[in-house]
């Protein structure tokens, strides 16, 4: 049995749909039964509530297998690490009372690194926690998701541009969502890994923010320019959209380290995933723009 959490998010929804192809038994932790698809409500089980819940927890994992790890975002929190932290510890202790051998958790990249880092050092701090309950550990380790540039999606199709805070000319390290969820899949449906790792999960390409740029003007037929943000600029922008200063510090952090090149020494040793960036825009960037278009 293999418990997932955050199923009907971008990672978790793709991996519930890859271990059921793949013939595994699958319980699900959500909030609200009736957000899972109907054609996979029928073969999972339902365990209603927060994984941040210790009786929820208690209800879910008897029996299991492994356990799919991921937090999920909560921008209100007053401090992001604590936010981490909280689901965490109440994991660490559900895993090691109901002797759950192997978990694999959602992180990022750059562990290790010396400097404060926003939501990363979160994620590291998460790691920590959940190394303690003595469960074998994987840490799966991502860059930049692809999927965040469709937050910018209204301002790619009216004003051809996207804007980030990495130089234009500076590869930049990504990573499809569905290739987090193979490689989820191929962890928790073959146990005879053990020890407690990370493991970077790196997108074949190394485009810079113009290339990047490039290949979505060809793949959506129209021009599109990278323009490069301050930090400076993106603290104000968020400022503006009255985000809490707690909320805006950790911003800043999370961008500063991954422009100074947090994620490098992961990069540098990770086994490219499949998904290339032409093939993320021709599969989810054009749908998306086209369901935005109405064509």
């Amino acid at each position: 049995m293999i418990v997932v959490t955050a199923p009907t998010g971008q990672i978790g929804s793709k991996l519930v749909h890859e271990l059921l192809e793949r013939g595994s038994d699958v319980r699900v932790i959500v909030r609200d039964a009736t957000r899972i698809d109907e054609g996979v409500r029928d073969h999972v089980e339902v365990v209603e509530g927060s994984h941040g819940d210790s009786a929820v927890l208690d209800e879910a994992l008897p029996g299991a297998d492994a356990l799919f790890w991921l937090v999920p975002p909560n921008p209100t929190a007053p401090s992001t690490e604590e936010h981490y932290l909280a689901f965490a510890r109440v994991a660490s202790q559900a895993i090691a009372r109901h002797g759950v051998d192997h978990v694999v958790g959602v992180s990022s990249a750059g562990h290790g690194w010396p400097k404060p880092a926003g939501v990363l050092s979160s994620a590291f701090a998460m790691d920590a926690e959940l190394r303690t309950s003595g469960a074998a550990y994987r840490a799966l380790s991502m860059p930049f998701y692809l999927e965040n540039l469709l937050r910018q999606l209204d301002g790619i199709l009216s004003r051809g541009s996207f804007s980030l805070t990495g130089a234009a000319d500076e590869p930049m390290p990504t990573i499809a969502t569905r290739d987090i969820a193979h490689a989820a899949a191929d962890l928790l449906t073959d146990l005879s890994w053990s020890g407690q790792d990370d493991v970077p999960v790196f997108g074949p390409d190394r485009l810079t923010p113009d290339e990047l740029a490039a290949v979505m003007s060809e793949e959506l037929d129209r021009a599109v320019t990278y323009q490069r943000m301050s930090i400076d600029e993106y603290a104000n922008l968020l400022r503006s959209a009255g985000a809490p200063e707690q909320q805006v510090l950790e911003s800043i952090q999370t961008f500063t380290a991954a422009d100074e090149g947090i994620y490098e020494t992961d990069w540098a040793r990770a086994v490219p995933t499949a998904t290339d960036f032409r093939t993320w825009c021709r599969e989810v960037l054009l749908p998306a723009a086209a369901a935005r278009s109405g064509v």
